[in-house]
């Protein structure tokens, strides 16, 4: 199989409360072991935004006045419990912001700093052979209530052959711990 023209695959994951929230992304229809099909992630695009689809999508998470908080996720290979350090070979991708509201009401925050690798573009793409990927995500409870925060991705990949240069190249960088 020759190498196929990038396509897009979205997923999203709506931190309800403060625990780690994962949802899977299916890849079943883009990896086949067998057939030595592999996906190649090229970069990928985050997003904290409010509410879910259809129910404030795309607006700015609120926070109480006068409140600091987080919110991180995760791209993994495998299922996590919680957040793990991009350290972990599970780890395909990551993102973190912190957040401050400093004025007397609720509104969204108003200084935001990046605490991890947000976007992501890999030089040579980032080799996949598992049937899911995992999205995972926690938050602090400094987040107004009623406003869900939903981290939602956006990657670009491609399709190929696993070829055995790319075989090497991928029990060298993932596949567990």
């Amino acid at each position: 199989m020759a190498k196929s023209d990038s396509f897009f695959i979205r997923a999203d994951v709506a931190l309800t409360g403060t625990t780690y929230t994962t949802t899977s992304i299916d890849l079943g229809s883009y990896v086949d072991a067998l057939g030595k099909s592999v996906l190649r992630i090229h970069n990928i695009q985050a997003s904290l935004t409010q509410g879910t689809a259809g129910n404030a999508a795309g607006m700015a998470p609120t926070m109480a006045g006068d409140q600091a908080g987080s919110a991180s996720w995760q791209l993994t290979t495998q299922d996590q419990i919680s957040l793990v350090l991009p350290s972990n070979r599970a780890v395909v991708s990551s993102g973190a912001i912190w957040c401050r509201n400093a004025d007397s009401a609720v509104n969204p925050p108003s200084q935001a700093f990046e605490g991890d690798m947000l976007p992501q573009e890999y030089t040579n793409g980032y080799l996949v052979a598992v049937e899911s990927l995992q999205l995972g995500a926690q938050r602090t409870d400094d987040w107004t209530a009623g406003d869900v925060p939903t981290w939602s991705i956006v990657m670009e990949c491609t399709v190929e052959t696993l070829t055995q240069a790319a075989a090497m190249a991928l029990a060298l960088s993932q596949q567990g711990n």
